[in-house]
């Protein structure tokens, strides 16, 4: 159980918080990541000018009170200034993302980011957590039957989710980092084709020609305006660039979401009311939020807060992982350099690139491969 007084900069087991305070994938499981921060960039560039229809929005989000679920034990809840958000994504089947695949009647996630956001608001930075991590997956309330799902030390980052919801996964970062969560943030894929369609597209430069037949992706060398089925493609590949790997694809994730937070801070939304609806009324509707950020003035707050955020000043990483010995297509976490990124996040401090260099997350061989217009 975490111990309620660790100090600020401790390891995990009982550490401080940062504030107050889910084999290879089916083909659509590749784009939730984006849409998450989808929302988070509509959330920033949205501001105040939502207000005047908070009302009728408010009925569109859906809560998960987070903090009743896990209780006491989690890392210590300290106000330094700065906040950290779990940024996920559900590969649920059901209704419109039934396109994507059959629906079995579960959801998991696939690649999760910690969103961290320093003191002062004006930087940030963020962590990538590659979806077949081997974790110690803590005890957690099961979502469907009853009952708990005992802990287990050898899971998969992405089975929390698929067996306690939000609530096991927050509660597994929590215990991989030590860093509590002051906010949750969840998206499905088909909210992130709308929200790029409603933004009338990403534009992109691609250095080299990509055509995967699986995502329905043919994009040639040069520089393109994504509309949201070619952005959901382009963040699903995997296979037609660099080696395959789940960790070259996250490369792309993480350029094209800096490409869309460019794009959300430049479309004029403040002079088309009509677009700055249309687009708040598909976020409301996909996003999922902690229970304190359940309302349209609570999401419009947080936004403000972030608002002097925008691509340069926010870093983003992979956590630091090895290839599994017992199994390649696994990868375990670099308990070395993944302690100095906590570290660094639990201190408020920028991640030394002396954690990330010469990791196979880092060497990914699709670095550059995209980049934003």
């Amino acid at each position: 159980m975490a111990e309620e007084g660790s100090a600020k900069g401790s390891r995990p087991g009982g550490i401080r918080a940062t504030g107050r305070r889910r084999k290879p994938p089916g083909r659509g499981r590749r784009a939730v990541t984006v849409a998450a921060w989808s929302a988070v960039g509509l959330t920033l560039a949205a501001g105040g000018a939502l207000g005047f229809v908070y009302v009728q929005l408010d009925g569109n989000l859906k809560g998960i009170d987070i903090n009743a679920a896990l209780g006491t034990d989690r890392p210590r809840n300290v106000d330094d200034g700065s906040m950290d958000i779990l940024v996920m994504g559900s590969d649920s089947r059901k209704g419109a993302n039934g396109k994507y695949g059959t629906d079995d009647g579960t959801s998991r996630s696939d690649t999760a980011m910690i969103l961290h956001v320093h003191k002062g608001h004006k930087k940030a930075s963020v962590v990538s957590i590659p979806r077949d991590t081997i974790v110690s997956r803590p005890e957690c309330k099961k979502t469907k039957g009853k009952g708990t799902a005992p802990a287990a030390k050898h899971a998969m980052f992405n089975e929390s989710y698929q067996v306690g919801g939000p609530a096991c996964a927050v509660k597994t970062v929590e215990k991989m980092s030590g860093i509590r969560m002051d906010h949750y943030l969840e998206v499905d894929f088909s909210g992130f084709k709308k929200i790029i369609n409603g933004l009338g597209g990403v534009p992109v430069t691609t250095s080299q020609a990509i055509k995967d037949k699986e995502s329905h992706l043919d994009l040639r060398p040069g520089t393109h305006k994504l509309n949201g089925e070619q952005a959901l493609g382009l963040v699903r590949t995997r296979h037609a660039v660099g080696d395959g790997s789940d960790l070259g694809r996250i490369k792309l994730q993480q350029a094209f979401i800096k490409a869309l937070i460019t794009q959300v801070r430049e479309v004029d939304l403040f002079g088309s009311p009509g677009k700055l609806y249309g687009l708040a009324d598909t976020a409301t509707r996909t996003v999922t939020t902690d229970s304190e950020l359940a309302s349209v003035n609570k999401l419009l707050d947080f936004g403000k807060g972030l608002k002097g955020i925008d691509a340069k000043n926010a870093k983003m990483v992979t956590l630091p992982v090895a290839y599994d010995k017992e199994d390649p297509n696994r990868v375990i976490p670099m308990t070395g350099q993944a302690d100095a990124v906590w570290a660094a996040l639990r201190a408020d401090k920028p991640i030394p690139a002396s954690a990330t260099k010469g990791t196979v997350s880092d060497m990914a061989d699709t670095e550059g491969v995209v980049k934003g217009s």
